[in-house]
C-alpha cells in the first residue's frame, strides 16, 4: 500500500513518517470521535449535552481529534475542517462520520423493508444515491450496513436489519457496500466509505430488550450471525463498528478474541475499528473494567482503533504507555489505519473532498433520486392479506382514516437528515391517483396512541359516505429504532377500536401499516378485507403506496422476517432447529409433543410470504439428477404460469434441508431465489444449481464441510408453500 502523504500540512512525509513526528498526546487524540458541537465552524458549537469540560477534553484534543460524528452539510463541513486545518499542527484533516442507513435528504424504504423486495440491484441504487447525497454534502464515512440477523420483532432495530436469513442478509451487505463506495473509493467522489455493524451478533439481544445480553454457542454465531459481516469485508468495506453486546460474556468492545483473533487475524481485517456511542466507557458498567483507565486498556488491546463519544482513551492511553501497561506500538497501529482512510479518501490533498454547496442544492433530493426512492418503496411493500378488495377502482369512493392518512412520519427511524414536510403523504398520493379527488373522504379516527370521540365521530362518518374503507394504522417512528423495544407488539390499543368500531359498518375495509417490525395482527387480520404492509416507505410513501392501492403497480415485496401469531412465540423463525418430539409426531401422544397448548407453532405469516394481484402457477420441479457429488452438481427444473389476470412479478424460493448432519440442522435453509415478471398466460421454466458447497455447515469442531446423506430440496412462493424432492449427497 503507497502511504505517503503529500498535501495539506502532511509534505512529502509517509504516514509512519507523519506518526512519527506526533506527541503521544497527538497521536490519542486521532483515536477519538466527538459530535458537531465540539467543534469550531459549526453552527451548533457548544451546544451539545454534557459540555466538553465533563468529558475532560481540552480545546488542545479537539484540535488534534481524528473524527466527527454527525457532520453533514457542504458548507458547515468546509467550515469546520477550515478551521480545524489551521490549527492542527500537522494539518490533519477530519474524518466527517454519519449515519446515512437509508438514504440522505432522499430516503428510501427501511433496511427491513428493503430486504423484502429482495431486489439487490435496486438495494446497490438506494445506497449509491445515498452516498451521492452524502458526498456532495461532506460526508466521508457512512455508519452502514446494519447487517445484524434479527428473529426477535420485540427488538426496535429490527427495523435497521435485512431479517432473519444469513443467506440473503449476506446478499444485502455485499449489496450496500457496493452502493456506498462504489469500485474506486479513491477516485470516486460521488461515494463514502461504509462502516458495518454491529459486531458482532447484536441481533440476538436476550427478550428482544436493547443492549441486553447475547449468549450463543461459536457454532451458532459462525452459523448464522457471522457471514453477513464476512460478506460486507469480503466486498471490501473500510470500517467496523463493535456491537453493544457480550460475546461469549464478553462485551465486543473489549473481546480480544473476537476482535483481535477472529475479525484481525483470521478474517485478515486490516481497516478501522469503531466503538459505537460511549461503548468503551460502558466496559465499567458491564462489568469487566473498574474504572475508565481499565476500560482504555481492554479496548485498544482487543483492537478498537476509535472510541466514539467518551474519553477513556484521551484520559488514560499516555499514562498506560507511561506505565508499561499499553505498548506504544499499539496506538501508532490504530493511528496509521485511521491515516490510512484520510489517505485512501484523498483528504490530504483535498480536506474537503466532494463537498460542494453549490452541486449540494443540485443533487441533493433531485427528482431522479425520489423516482428511484418511489420505485423501491413499491417494491418492499408486501401484500398480507386480500379477499377480492385490491386493487381499488379509481371510480370508488374512499374513506381514507387513521392516523397515517395524512402523516409525514413514513420515514421511519435514522433519517435525520430527511424532512417530514417533504414526505408524500398517503392523501397525497391517493388524490393524485383517485378518478375524482372529490372521491376521497379523509379523517384522522385517532392519534397513534391516543383518540377522542371528536375523531372516531368523524371518521364513523366518512366510513358511512363512502363505498370502500382505507385504514392507515401504525408505529410512530419512535417506537422503532434504537432503544425502542416493546414486549407488547400488537398496534396501539385505540387503533384496534377504530377497526372494531368501522368494522359494524361492514363496508370492504383495506389496512395499510406503517411500521418497522413484524406485529403481533390480532384485532386486525381478521377484521380486514386486505392488509398490505408499507413499513416505512420513505420520502415518496404516498406516491408508492397509491400506486398499489390503485393497481398502477403490482405488489412484488416478500416477507423476510415472520409474523408471529403471538408474542408468546418469539422469536419464530423460519430456520429453526427440530426437536425430539417435533408436534404432529406420529409416535408421539398429542400432549407429548413440542408445542404451545394455547397457540400453534406457527407464525402467521412465514419467511418468503406475499402475495400478488395476479397467482402464479409452479408445475411440477425436476431434478436432473437423485446423486450429488462433489464435482457434479444437480439441477432442479420448475415452471411457472402466471395464472392471473394482472402482469406481476413472482419471487421463486429454494430451499434445502439435510436430514441428518453431525450437528442438528434447520428444518429448511434459503439456498437460491429467482425472480420473474410475467404477462397474464405466459410462462417460464426456471433453473436452480444444487451443489456440494451450498450444504457445508460448521461442524461441532466448527470444521467447514459438508456431509453425505439424504436431502430434500423444496422450491415455491415462501418457506412453507412450495413442493419438494429428494436427492443423496455421495462423496
Amino acid at each position: 500500500m503507497d502511504r505517503t502523504a503529500p498535501g495539506q500540512g502532511a509534505g512529502t512525509r509517509s504516514l509512519p513518517e507523519l506518526i512519527a513526528s506526533m506527541t503521544l498526546e497527538e497521536k490519542v487524540a486521532q483515536l477519538i470521535q466527538l459530535a458537531v458541537p465540539f467543534y469550531e465552524g459549526a453552527a451548533e458549537a457548544g451546544q451539545i449535552t454534557g459540555p466538553m469540560e465533563s468529558l475532560g477534553i481540552s480545546q488542545e484534543t479537539v484540535h488534534h481529534s481524528g473524527s466527527v460524528l454527525g457532520m453533514a452539510g457542504a458548507q458547515e463541513v468546509i467550515n469546520v475542517q477550515t478551521a480545524h486545518l489551521q490549527a492542527n499542527r500537522h494539518g490533519i484533516p477530519l474524518l466527517m462520520m454519519a449515519d446515512i442507513v437509508h438514504g440522505f435528504k432522499t430516503i428510501f424504504p427501511v433496511p427491513l423493508a428493503i430486504g423484502c423486495s429482495w431486489d439487490m440491484e435496486l438495494a446497490e441504487r438506494s445506497a449509491q444515491i445515498a452516498a451521492k447525497e452524502a458526498a456532495v454534502s461532506g460526508v466521508h464515512v457512512t455508519y452502514a450496513p446494519m447487517v445484524d440477523l434479527v428473529r426477535d420483532p420485540r427488538w426496535g432495530r429490527v427495523v435497521e436489519s435485512t431479517g432473519e436469513d444469513p443467506y440473503l442478509n449476506a446478499l444485502y451487505a455485499r449489496a450496500f457496500v457496493r452502493g456506498f463506495q462504489g469500485d474506486d473509493l479513491a477516485s470516486d467522489m460521488d461515494r463514502v466509505a461504509a462502516c458495518v455493524k454491529h459486531f458482532a451478533a447484536y441481533g440476538a439481544a436476550e427478550a428482544g430488550r436493547d443492549y441486553n445480553t447475547v449468549d450463543l454457542s461459536e457454532r451458532q454465531l459462525r452459523e448464522f450471525y457471522l457471514p453477513a459481516y464476512k460478506a460486507a469485508l469480503d466486498e471490501g468495506c473500510e470500517m467496523v463498528m463493535t456491537a453493544f453486546n457480550t460475546v461469549d460474556g464478553i462485551p465486543a468492545t473489549g473481546n480480544v478474541a473476537l476482535m483481535r483473533k477472529l475479525l484481525r487475524e483470521e478474517w485478515g481485517f486490516d481497516g478501522i475499528l469503531i466503538s459505537d456511542w460511549g461503548a468503551v466507557k460502558e466496559l465499567i458498567n458491564h462489568g469487566i473494567a473498574e474504572d475508565e483507565s481499565e476500560a482504555a486498556l481492554k479496548a485498544l488491546k482487543a483492537g478498537v482503533d476509535i472510541e466514539m463519544m467518551t474519553a477513556c482513551y484521551v484520559k488514560h492511553l499516555a499514562e498506560l504507555v507511561e506505565r508499561g501497561e499499553v505498548e506504544e506500538e499499539l496506538i501508532d497501529e490504530a493511528v496509521l489505519r485511521i491515516l490510512t482512510l484520510k489517505q485512501k479518501l484523498g483528504l490530504f490533498e483535498n480536506p474537503f473532498r466532494a463537498a460542494d454547496p453549490i452541486k449540494e442544492q443540485e443533487v441533493v433530493f433531485c427528482e431522479e433520486h425520489r423516482a428511484a426512492s418511489r420505485e423501491l418503496a413499491m417494491r418492499s411493500c408486501v401484500l398480507l392479506k386480500n379477499e377480492g378488495i385490491l386493487p381499488l377502482p379509481r371510480e370508488s369512493k374512499t374513506a381514507l382514516i387513521g392516523p397515517f392518512a395524512q402523516s409525514g412520519d413514513v420515514l421511519g427511524p435514522w433519517s435525520w437528515t430527511g424532512s417530514r414536510d417533504d414526505a408524500v403523504t398517503l392523501a397525497e398520493g391517493m388524490q393524485r391517483l383517485a378518478g375524482d379527488p372529490a372521491l376521497l373522504l379523509v379523517a384522522e379516527g385517532c392519534g397513534i396512541e391516543s383518540g377522542t370521540a371528536e375523531q372516531l365521530q368523524a371518521a364513523y362518518e366518512a366510513a358511512q359516505a363512502a363505498d370502500v374503507i382505507v385504514l392507515a394504522l401504525g408505529e410512530h417512528s419512535d417506537m422503532n429504532g434504537e432503544a425502542a423495544s416493546r414486549a407488547d407488539i400488537r398496534l396501539p390499543q385505540v387503533q384496534l377500536e377504530l377497526v372494531r368500531k368501522l368494522k359494524e359498518l361492514n363496508k370492504p375495509i383495506v389496512a395499510v401499516l406503517f411500521n418497522g417490525r413484524p406485529l403481533d395482527l390480532h384485532g386486525l387480520f381478521d377484521e380486514a378485507d386486505a392488509i398490505l404492509e408499507a413499513w416505512y416507505p420513505g420520502s415518496e410513501a404516498g406516491h408508492a403506496v397509491a400506486s398499489l392501492l390503485y393497481g398502477e403497480a403490482n405488489p412484488s415485496g416478500r416477507l423476510t422476517m415472520s409474523f408471529p401469531y403471538h408474542v408468546g412465540q418469539v422469536p419464530v423463525y423460519y430456520n429453526a432447529f427440530n426437536t425430539g418430539r417435533p408436534q404432529g409426531a406420529p409416535d408421539a401422544q398429542v400432549r407429548y409433543v413440542s408445542q404451545y397448548l394455547d397457540i400453534p407453532n406457527e407464525p402467521l405469516l412465514p419467511f418468503g410470504y406475499g402475495l400478488s394481484y395476479t397467482t402464479f402457477a409452479y408445475g411440477e420441479p425436476v431434478l436432473s439428477a437423485e446423486v450429488l457429488t462433489v464435482e457434479k452438481p444437480i439441477l432442479l427444473k420448475v415452471a411457472i404460469t402466471n395464472s392471473g389476470a394482472y402482469a406481476g412479478e413472482e419471487t421463486v424460493q429454494l430451499y434445502v434441508r439435510d436430514h441428518a448432519g453431525e450437528v442438528v440442522r434447520p428444518v429448511k435453509e434459503l439456498k437460491d431465489f429467482r425472480k420473474v415478471w410475467l404477462a397474464p398466460g405466459e410462462s417460464a421454466e426456471l433453473e436452480f444449481t444444487i451443489s456440494e458447497e451450498q450444504l457445508r455447515y460448521y461442524h461441532s469442531d466448527l470444521s467447514y464441510s459438508s456431509d453425505a446423506g439424504a436431502f430434500t430440496v423444496f422450491v415455491g412462493c415462501n418457506s412453507r408453500d412450495h413442493a419438494a424432492l429428494s436427492f443423496r449427497l455421495v462423496k
